[in-house]
């Protein structure tokens, strides 16, 4: 029982800095579900400080996708509780938060505004 405790250990260090993501590349679906977020973000003026905010927890996206699990009640008025927990996957790997970012930036572009002014 502890050697399989252990050997479980060991696989989590040993992945815990893999800049690989274990799930694959996003597919198309993450991609949409991405931009529907990012529109709303713009919509709502927020793409300075959601961009600013993004970059700022980066390192720290494990956490913040848990936070997300625990606020899922009082959060779910934008997502179907299905496309909730796939943008808390999204954001649980390590690219989700980059591919999140340029989602932002893309929606505020296409909106003709240019987000690092």
């Amino acid at each position: 029982m502890a050697k399989n405790v252990l050997r479980g250990f060991r696989e989590g260090l040993r992945n815990a800095f893999d800049l690989q993501s274990a799930h694959g590349p996003l597919t198309e679906e993450d991609h949409r579900l991405l931009a529907k977020l990012a529109g709303a973000v713009v919509k709502r003026g927020m793409t300075a400080p959601a961009v600013l905010f993004l970059g700022s927890v980066r390192p720290l996206n494990s956490i913040g996708s848990q936070a997300l699990v625990f606020l899922r009640p009082f959060l779910t008025g934008l997502f179907s509780l299905e496309d909730y927990d796939r943008m808390v996957a999204i954001l649980d790997r390590r690219e989700g938060i980059e591919a999140l970012i340029e989602a932002i930036e893309a929606a505020d572009k296409a909106q003709g505004k240019d987000p690092k002014k």
